[in-house]
């Protein structure tokens, strides 16, 4: 591996970091994610072709991990915890700081698909065609789960009931 090669993987963890905090809501669990992630991108860097950006490659490498994660914990009983977000131990002293622990309640409630593709989108910033590379979905595909995305986010702001146009067939 060249050193400019370790240098852009590296560049790349506060983004990671940030990534896995809005997948999972859990400052351990965020760094276990990124931490797995990192491992899986060394151990396998000679599989990386660089046709892309290697961003995007992490992103992909990170949304398989929580993949597999999700799946393997749907294996197990569940716990008593439930899917709720802790509640914040210190009293917000600015609005701020509220809007945000709204936010992201509200971005915990989404299906995950559609949390994962707004947050590449929104708050990482790829395009596109980036974070279809890294998902492994078609373009159309990450379009579609950012506008039901959008539009249920901004229902359960203005406390409207989200009304689901789209059913699953299996």
């Amino acid at each position: 591996m060249l050193a400019q090669d370790e240098t852009d993987i590296v560049a790349c963890i506060p983004s990671l970091r940030r990534y896995a905090r809005g997948l999972t809501a859990d400052r351990d669990r965020a760094d276990d994610l990124v931490q797995d992630t990192l491992e899986r991108a060394w151990g396998r860097f000679s599989m990386w072709q660089k046709r892309g950006e290697i961003r995007a490659w992490m992103f992909g490498i990170m949304h398989n991990a929580f993949v597999d994660r999700t799946r393997s914990l749907r294996s197990r009983p569940e716990d008593s915890a439930g899917d709720e977000v802790p509640e914040l131990v210190e009293r917000a002293t600015q609005t701020d700081r509220l809007e945000m622990r709204d936010l992201d309640r509200l971005l915990q409630r989404l299906p995950h698909e559609q949390r994962e593709v707004l947050l590449l989108v929104g708050v990482e910033e790829l395009s596109y065609r980036e974070v279809a590379g890294a998902l492994g979905v078609p373009v159309g595909t990450v379009m579609s789960r950012l506008s039901r995305a959008r539009e249920r986010l901004r229902a359960e702001m203005e406390g409207r009931e989200v009304i689901s146009k789209i059913q699953r067939v299996k």
